[in-house]
Order: C-alpha cells, then sequence, then structure tokens
C-alpha cells in the first residue's frame, strides 16, 4: 500500500511539473509540429522524417495504426506530385515535458479542410539531432449532444 501511495504521489509530482514547462522549450515544440503540419500542408515528404524511426501515427479511422515507414507508403499518393496533403491549422496546443525535457507530450486542436474539428495528442522525443515524433493520435471532435447520432452512422457504416 504504501508502495502505491509513494507512485501516485511521484506520477502527481511530475504532472505538477509537467504543467509548468519551460516557455522556451513551448516555443520550440510549437514551432516543430508547426512546421510538421506545414509540411503536410505542402505535400513535403519531409514530413514523414520528422516521425522517429519507431513512431506511430493513429489516424481517425480504426484501420489507421501505422508505424512510420507504413504510414509513408501509404500517405505517398498524398504528397508526390500534389501542392497539399492534409492541412491542420491548430487552434490551441498545450505543452508538457519531463524534468529533463527529453520527452515531451503535447495536447493540440485543430480545424482541418477535409475533416472540420479534431483533436490530437503526440510525443515527442529529444534527440541529438533534434526533435522527432514518436507517437501521434488524431481523432475527431464530436460534440457530446451529436454522439449519439455519430455512432447510429458508424455502426450501420460497420455494419455492411
Amino acid at each position: 500500500m504504501k508502495s502505491l501511495i509513494l507512485a501516485c504521489c511521484l506520477f502527481v509530482a511530475g504532472l505538477a511539473h509537467a504543467a509548468g514547462v519551460d516557455p522556451a522549450l513551448a516555443q520550440q515544440v510549437d514551432a516543430f509540429v508547426d512546421g510538421w503540419h506545414d509540411d503536410a500542408a505542402h505535400a513535403r515528404m519531409r514530413y514523414f522524417d520528422k516521425m522517429a524511426p519507431d513512431g506511430v501515427y493513429i489516424g481517425t479511422d480504426r484501420t489507421e495504426l501505422w508505424q512510420r515507414d507504413a504510414f509513408r507508403e501509404w500517405g505517398r499518393k498524398y504528397f508526390e506530385g500534389k501542392q497539399a496533403a492534409w492541412v491542420f491549422h491548430p487552434t490551441r496546443r498545450n505543452v508538457y515535458a519531463t524534468a529533463d525535457g527529453s520527452m515531451i507530450w503535447f495536447d493540440e486542436l485543430l480545424d482541418t479542410e477535409n475533416m472540420g474539428h479534431c483533436m490530437a495528442s503526440g510525443i515527442i522525443r529529444r534527440t541529438p539531432a533534434g526533435f522527432e515524433i514518436v507517437h501521434y493520435q488524431l481523432s475527431l471532435a464530436v460534440p457530446n449532444e451529436a454522439a449519439k447520432k455519430v455512432i447510429e452512422v458508424v455502426k450501420a457504416a460497420e455494419s455492411k
């Protein structure tokens, strides 16, 4: 029991520190993530290089769970020879970090051209070469009042 209480205290202390992330680090993370989104908006293949080799991207469809290289292959058709792939405009982002700044996580609200309002969260690792995205999960932002209707539409689509 003492171990559980200690673990909970350490976890809460870690979150408390995370809430006070260094403003300079938050600014660097914002620039990095904004640049990543801009690479997609302009169909630059370097978008995929900003993900860690072991990085994971989870899209909005339940089949969309990719390791970086598989994601690059899937996404190639949206990037090569195109002016834009997908366009995400962040409207809010919260940045958190470990005490040493080696692991960073964030959440963001996005306005998108094709899917409307979305939410996402990500994990970034700092390396000697810079930042890399280890995990990113995108989701549709569904108002609670519309959730029941959306669930019915999803069930109908999945039953086909």
